[in-house]
């Protein structure tokens, strides 16, 4: 089969292995419009499960992230103030700008042609190949040229939010909100390595807006940012990936969902096909098990529309509980206010709540007290674990 993967992200570059690791005689070409090098973002976080699903289909690969990783121990909550809550939990981060470079080494010693400044925007520009897999992000040129017949929605959401880098290197994952006179801004941070990590800073837009960050420039906000987040980056200075044209990055984020996940013989891949709101830390993770699950598909034997189709009813599937828990996660962001005054115990508590569907509904204190109940019931506790996924599963439809 001739593969062409347009768009080399981590989503690409695997899928890429897994077609040319499992069959040699695939000529797989991976199309990436940046120059070789040149990615955005900072640091990418995932757990041990994502480990386990590379160890079952590329141990090398897997070998070679799980040995680069940076491990995170424990989660912080800090409220400007007051004191903090830290609880035990581990994960990984890795610079995505290195996980793109192990990929790439793997993808090149099977034999994968990788091609950089090539920009594609039409299947027939692929060279003729028997599946086009667009792969290129949430802004996919490949996907808009069909958006009709996938059936693409697109839906903004409120909050204004920024990914920058630092030289401190946080420990913990860390959520660490400040209070200013226009309302509250705060950060998501975590160690990606041995001297940097993510900085995500987020607030409503009215406070956005109030501060003035809409008048400043890319360096004022920096400075700006690093005068109101002062007690977490304890004199370290804060870096943005972009440096073009001078102006701050500012986003609101875009949900990205497709009907359909292909047409002809073009098919959807990781931000292409779907998006799920930063909170929840799952878009590489989600990203790389499209890219398991094509190749799994197309390895079962059967003909390529059905493959596809096959893939695309797979994936939607799976992806509705975590399609929820995004929409409540940036949901309850939204609403800082709501939870923000309770003591930090309980507001650490809801944050990690964040992705029930029950949440909003409840007044926070009620729902504190179902929260610990769950926990020192089991007969509850039971009801939730099945209950949940159930719930998930309705909303992310």
């Amino acid at each position: 089969m001739r593969v062409a993967c347009v768009g080399g992200g981590p989503a690409g570059l695997y899928f890429a292995i897994l077609m040319k690791a499992r069959d040699e005689a695939n000529e797989v070409t991976v199309f990436e419009r940046n120059p070789a090098g040149v990615t955005y973002g900072w640091g990418v976080v995932f757990w041990d499960d994502l480990l386990d699903e590379l160890r079952a289909t590329d141990a090398e690969a897997a070998h070679e992230i799980s040995a680069n990783a940076f491990q995170w121990n424990g989660e912080l909550l800090a409220v400007e103030g007051r004191d903090p809550v830290r609880v035990e939990e581990r994960g990984y981060a890795i610079g995505r700008r290195h996980l793109l470079e192990l990929l790439l080494g793997r993808a090149r010693a099977l034999g994968v042609d990788v091609r950089f400044d090539c920009t594609i925007e039409r299947a027939s520009q692929s060279g003729g190949a028997d599946l086009v897999v667009a792969c290129d992000g949430a802004g996919s040129r490949l996907r808009e040229h069909d958006r009709h017949r996938f059936g693409t929605r697109l839906r903004v959401g409120r909050n204004r939010y920024i990914w920058l880098g630092t030289d401190k290197v946080f420990d913990a994952f860390t959520f660490g909100f400040v209070e200013t006179t226009a309302g509250w801004i705060w950060c998501h941070a975590y160690g990606f390595d041995e001297g940097a990590s993510t900085f995500i800073v987020e607030c409503a837009p009215e406070t956005w807006t109030a501060v003035g960050f809409d008048q400043l420039g890319q360096d004022q906000t920096l400075r700006r940012l690093e005068h109101l987040f002062a007690s977490y980056l304890d004199g370290h200075r804060l870096r943005s990936s972009r440096q073009a044209d001078g102006r701050a990055d500012w986003l609101n984020f875009r949900t990205v969902t497709n009907e359909v996940w292909h047409h002809e013989n073009v098919v959807l891949m990781g931000d292409a096909a779907h998006t799920t709101h930063f909170t929840i830390g799952s878009g590489t993770k989600l990203a790389l098990e499209d890219a398991i699950a094509l190749a799994g598909k197309l390895d079962g034997g059967l003909p390529l529309k059905a493959a596809l189709a096959a893939y695309g009813a797979e994936r939607r599937r799976a992806l509705g509980p975590a399609q929820a828990d995004a929409r409540f996660s940036a949901n309850w962001f939204e609403s800082v206010p709501r939870y923000i005054k309770l003591d930090p115990v309980r507001l650490f508590a809801l944050l990690h709540e964040r992705r029930s569907p029950l949440v909003p509904w409840i007044t926070p204190d009620a729902y504190y007290l179902l929260h610990r109940a769950t926990r020192e019931i089991p007969a509850l506790r039971q009801l939730r674990r099945w209950a949940a996924p159930h719930i998930k599963a309705l909303y992310g439809r």
